[in-house]
């Protein structure tokens, strides 16, 4: 008896323990990457000069205008849209031809959060003209550390709409497929540093030149 009992002991153990371990736990999933690619040359020459009044006007075409006709989007862009899982695009035209150049019949959505932030330029003297790369340049300035917003979005709220960006790309990648975004120069940059503030690394930097692209992972 004593020597069934223990036998019964002996197997019983085993078995106790199994019912009380605690389950595996589960492997968490990778999410995918997120690519942040800029859209094509807009059809917009750059090559005047212009006052700051002068150049409002060709900010407000800019926003408007699509991509210049022709344009064969970089190998490397268009493998990674191959084989992503969601591409999106901001709302801008410059941005949908964008994505449509590399995603050809594919849909892709399409997002207000992502268009590009604005550029008022600063009130100066209608004698100083330039190209509008510096005008850019210096509006950039005077928006990001002056808070110069002549009652558009305010460096502040663009943000905040980076953050909402942020997670929503992060939400979209969660799956495990890569997202590549087709957006707009600065805004990619607020993003990536939202991206950063959550744990992203860059892994890719191509710049923020036309169809360059930026891909992070989550650490």
């Amino acid at each position: 008896m004593v020597g069934s009992r223990g036998a019964r002991r002996i197997i019983s153990e085993p078995m106790a323990d199994a019912l009380t371990a605690a389950p595996p736990k589960a492997v968490a999933q990778r999410a995918g990457a997120i690519v942040l690619a800029r859209h094509g040359e807009p059809a917009l020459s750059r090559k005047v000069l212009l006052s700051a009044q002068e150049y409002r006007r060709f900010w407000a075409s800019y926003e408007v205008l699509g991509i210049l006709p022709g344009q064969t989007p970089p190998d490397e862009l268009m493998q990674f849209v191959a084989r992503c899982g969601a591409l999106v695009s901001s709302t801008r035209l410059r941005s949908i031809e964008s994505a449509k150049a590399l995603a050809g019949e594919r849909q892709f959505a399409q997002h207000d959060l992502l268009v590009e932030a604005p550029l008022p330029p600063p009130n100066w003297p209608s004698w100083i003209k330039m190209s509008p790369k510096f005008w850019g340049f210096f509006a950039r300035v005077w928006w990001w550390c002056f808070n110069h917003h002549e009652g558009e979005e305010t460096r502040a709220q663009a943000v905040r709409r980076a953050e909402e960006a942020a997670e929503m790309l992060i939400d979209m990648a969660e799956g495990g497929e890569d997202v590549v975004v087709l957006a707009h120069g600065f805004f990619n940059f607020m993003i990536g540093r939202a991206l950063r503030r959550r744990g992203w690394r860059c892994v890719l930097s191509q710049g923020y030149k036309y169809w360059s692209m930026r891909k992070f992972q989550r650490v």
